[in-house]
């Protein structure tokens, strides 16, 4: 019913200029749009909406991911830019914060301004 439709994401932040500077800035996402009601960014095709909310309740999950070819790179480029990724106590993660999955993925995770929870995965390469 939905394949042929495009998805549109969805994340709460408090402030619009500070999500402008972390998602657009920091992350790097062209912002297309904005209204007092919603920065727009363009997440590789996938419509972002990061809409403001008085009180962003942060999940305990990822929120979004992106799917990258060279995690370790990724990692990099972004600490540069401040990006702080998170450690998880009983998770065995590399010197970058790294966790391999037991399929082979490699997954990272930090934060955004609100405390969404974001990550990056390099998927194991398919032979």
């Amino acid at each position: 019913m939905l394949e042929r439709s495009a998805l549109i994401g969805f994340v709460g932040v408090s402030d619009l200029d500070r999500a402008r500077q972390f998602y657009g800035d920091t992350l790097g996402l062209p912002i297309t749009e904005e209204s007092p009601f919603a920065l727009v960014a363009d997440a590789n095709g996938t419509m972002l909406r990061l809409t403001p909310v008085e009180q962003p309740v942060a999940a305990a999950y990822t929120i979004l991911g992106w799917n990258v070819a060279d995690i370790a790179s990724m990692i990099d480029q972004l600490t540069a830019r401040g990006v702080h990724f998170t450690r998880y106590e009983g998770m065995s993660q590399d010197e970058r914060g790294v966790w391999t999955a037991p399929g082979g993925a490699k997954i990272a995770w930090f934060l955004d301004p609100d405390g969404n929870n974001l990550s990056l995965t390099e998927f194991e390469a398919s032979e």
